[in-house]
């Protein structure tokens, strides 16, 4: 599958989840390593007119989760993958849409990602994520372990 099919499969799954199509989640990008997605603020916003946390995390997530996704579509590996756990911190208001990118945290290795869950039928991966503000500083930030599992 060729890059610009995987990110048009990965939104086409993403719309097929209610909470995640409320949240109107767009596939931006996949460049040097990293995914981007994006939501639209109005679809996102909290009581005090700024970006709700829960939508955040989520965005975040569901980015690490697409970048396992699009390496396992690469590899041609049918997978489950599931978040194992998560470490979220919020360090700045966002009164704007929201851009989220996810990339491997250092020292991990997708080859190493992939080998395992040939020889094992399961790995595990460590993803970061954040959300900027539009200056490009850091609004939240997300480090998560990420599963696969074979299927078959």
């Amino acid at each position: 599958m060729d890059g610009q099919a995987a990110l048009r499969s990965l939104q086409h799954e993403y719309a097929g989840m209610p909470p995640v199509a409320a949240m109107q989640v767009r596939v931006g990008d996949y460049r040097d390593g990293q995914l981007w997605l994006s939501a639209p603020l109005a679809a996102n916003v909290n009581d005090k007119g700024t970006a709700f946390g829960g939508s955040l995390t989520s965005l975040m997530t569901l980015a690490g989760w697409g970048l396992v996704a699009l390496q396992l579509r690469r590899a041609d590996i049918d997978a489950e993958i599931y978040v194992a756990d998560s470490q979220i911190r919020y360090l700045a208001p966002l009164r704007d849409d929201l851009h989220a990118s996810a990339g491997l945290e250092d020292g991990q290795s997708w080859d190493e990602f992939l080998r395992t869950l040939a020889q094992r039928g399961r790995a595990r991966v460590q993803v970061r994520a954040q959300v900027t503000l539009p200056g490009g500083d850091v609004a939240t930030t997300m480090t998560g372990r990420f599963v696969a599992l074979a299927k078959g």
